[in-house]
């Protein structure tokens, strides 16, 4: 990864949208963002807040949380730490 996010900010891969939903697939224009996906990169944390989240954990996301940017021909979203809702526990 060339990305290294900077503070409290970490970089998420998003999981895939759901392609079929009980047989009907579903077209790009109606698929709903998704709103979990898996750390990739993370800062270092601020003096006040530290990194808690690593690479390699899932997370959950509000909807509108962090800014869209594609690297490499990959989507991946970057956010505040502070954003993140919950780590998923497998």
């Amino acid at each position: 990864m060339k990305i290294k996010p900077l503070a409290d900010r970490v970089l998420v891969l998003p999981a895939p949208a759901e392609e079929k939903v009980g047989g009907i697939i579903i077209p790009d224009t109606a698929k709903e963002k998704p709103l979990h996906g898996k750390i990739v990169a993370t800062g270092n944390g601020t003096k006040d807040e530290d990194m808690i989240l690593k690479d390699g954990d899932d997370v959950l996301y509000g909807k509108y949380s962090g800014t869209e940017l594609e690297y490499e021909g990959t989507k991946y979203i970057m956010m505040r730490q502070s954003d993140v809702l919950a780590k998923i526990e497998k």
